[in-house]
């Protein structure tokens, strides 16, 4: 038994269900809320220590080993996506407190809260392929729920377009795990690796490989399927705007790790070429957006996308380096990305707007909420010393030793483009001044907003992260490094689920 596994699933899930049970107590919920995410995080800190000692950490439920029953597995990587999702509950969780209206209290928005952090972490720590398919379901349910609670008009434009792509997603999913169970009879991921590496590899793997490919790049926002994101992640409240941010397209994105890495290896010539295309135009296009745009959450929408075109490159190019930066990369972008988004909704509550052509002066009055969004802007365009620098650095450096200079061109150019981008929000929101006709009395502390302090917290928390993840690179790099690894060496995986193989 290693309960530590199961926790990061047990707790969110036992938080929605007290919610649902004090649901006439706001008061409570929110206690609820707050507590539970803490646990969460304690928990996925217990499992990344066991990780990190035993390399991975398995669990047979029900006592069936594998492949016959459903196993939770852990190894660096998993044990790391889960202490992340971890914080990002517990910031967003205080977050939440002052930042959403209270209609959308009532009407569930804690219990679909720690829900979705159900099955965020379900998707990290599950074993079995089938099972990914059932958390990727239960964060469908709950994202889509969060999005539509208020029920305006751009919400449900949002929402349809959303569901609409991710359901085509979770049909395409299933399909390939359909075609994938009648061609090696299992749907133990550790097992499926194993009986792939028995055979030869022929074109009906690779037909699954695609399927799998644009499934998950569906779900993380990958070219070309990617324009449901920008469409609808500017629509619900902030917080959960963030929440989607900064985890649920990372999903996607680790879910591709994960199977380009232990099960679709046999033709990497061919498979991994293709994920090199798809990263590189998922960068440029995204970077793309992102400069036509005049409206905070958009730009920082469109940046999600070119942003997990970076993270997808670190699997496509394949080595240790690059898979190293990948990860790092992920992790880096998670903090940044949640933080430009909270901030964004902290400016919103200022001067009640998000077209940047109606905003400014905030320098002049708030100078350390200006600071704390340069912080994490310029971490993700990648300027030293702050953790985007050394992930974007280490993922060049990799294009450049196996010469893939194309990407390595891209992943330049993206770069500057999305320096212009922060620069764009820098200049029309902090630094220049308030357009005339702004009711400026919040910003400049006219108005007494105590809930603002609350709001201000788990921004400064997560821009000390970003700093601290450049100025400590090592220590990350190090794990990054164990973690790659782990993933290079599949039957490492293999052996810790299904024990020796003959």
């Amino acid at each position: 038994m290693n309960p530590e596994v199961a926790l990061p699933i047990l707790i969110p899930l036992l938080s929605g269900a007290f919610s649902i049970l004090f649901g006439r107590s706001i008061r409570i919920q929110r206690w609820i809320s707050v507590v539970g995410s803490f646990a969460l995080l304690l928990s996925t800190l217990w499992l990344f220590h066991s990780t990190r000692e035993a390399g991975f950490v398995v669990m047979q439920l029900g006592g069936w080993a594998a492949p016959f029953g459903i196993t939770l597995v852990a190894d660096l990587l998993s044990a790391t996506m889960a202490v992340i999702t971890g914080v990002i509950a517990l910031v967003l969780a205080v977050y939440s407190l002052p930042s959403i209206p209270r209609g959308h209290e009532k009407f569930g928005y804690y219990p679909l809260f720690h829900l979705l952090l159900a099955g965020v972490a379900g998707s990290f720590l599950t074993g079995d392929i089938f099972n990914l398919f059932v958390w990727f379901e239960v964060m469908l349910l709950a994202s889509f729920a969060l999005m539509t609670l208020g029920g305006e008009r751009a919400q449900m434009e949002g929402s349809i377009k959303y569901v609409t792509l991710n359901l085509f997603s979770s049909a395409l999913f299933l399909s390939a795990i359909g075609l994938l169970y009648g061609t090696v009879g299992t749907l133990n991921m550790a097992d499926i690796a194993w009986k792939l590496s028995q055979v030869e590899h022929s074109g009906m793997v690779n037909v699954l490989a695609m399927l799998f490919l644009v499934s998950f790049g569906i779900k993380a926002a990958a070219f070309p399927l990617f324009f449901w994101l920008p469409a609808s992640y500017h629509t619900p409240q902030l917080a959960v705007t963030a929440l989607f941010a900064g985890l649920l397209t990372k999903v996607g994105a680790y879910a591709i790790y994960r199977i380009f890495t232990l099960i679709f290896i046999g033709d990497t010539d061919y498979t991994h070429t293709i994920l090199v295309w798809v990263a590189v135009l998922t960068m440029i296009t995204g970077v793309l957006g992102a400069a036509a745009q005049f409206e905070f959450r958009r730009i920082l929408s469109f940046h999600i996308v070119s942003q997990i075109g970076y993270i997808l490159l670190g699997v496509a190019l394949y080595t240790p380096l690059a898979i190293l930066a990948g990860i790092y990369y992920t992790v880096h972008n998670i903090v940044a990305k949640t933080n430009l988004f909270l901030i964004s909704g902290i400016t919103y509550r200022l001067l009640g707007s998000y077209d940047l052509k109606k905003l400014g002066g905030v320098y002049k009055e708030r100078p350390g909420l200006s600071i704390l969004f340069l912080i994490s802007a310029l971490g993700l365009a990648g300027l030293p010393p702050l953790s985007g620098f050394f992930a974007k650095f280490l993922l060049v450096k990799s294009g450049i030793e196996i010469s893939a200079w194309g990407a390595t061109v891209a992943a330049l150019a993206v770069g500057f483009m999305t320096l212009y981008s922060m620069m764009k929000i820098w200049a029309e929101v902090f630094w220049k001044a308030a357009p005339e006709g702004v009711d400026t009395a919040r910003l400049e502390g006219k108005v007494e907003d105590k809930q603002l302090w609350i709001m201000l917290l788990p921004v400064v928390a997560l821009a000390a992260m970003t700093v601290l993840l450049g100025v400590f690179a090592q220590p990350a790099f190090e794990l990054a490094g164990d973690a790659a690894e782990q993933l290079l060496n599949p039957h490492l995986y293999i052996e810790a689920v299904l024990g020796e193989r003959p």
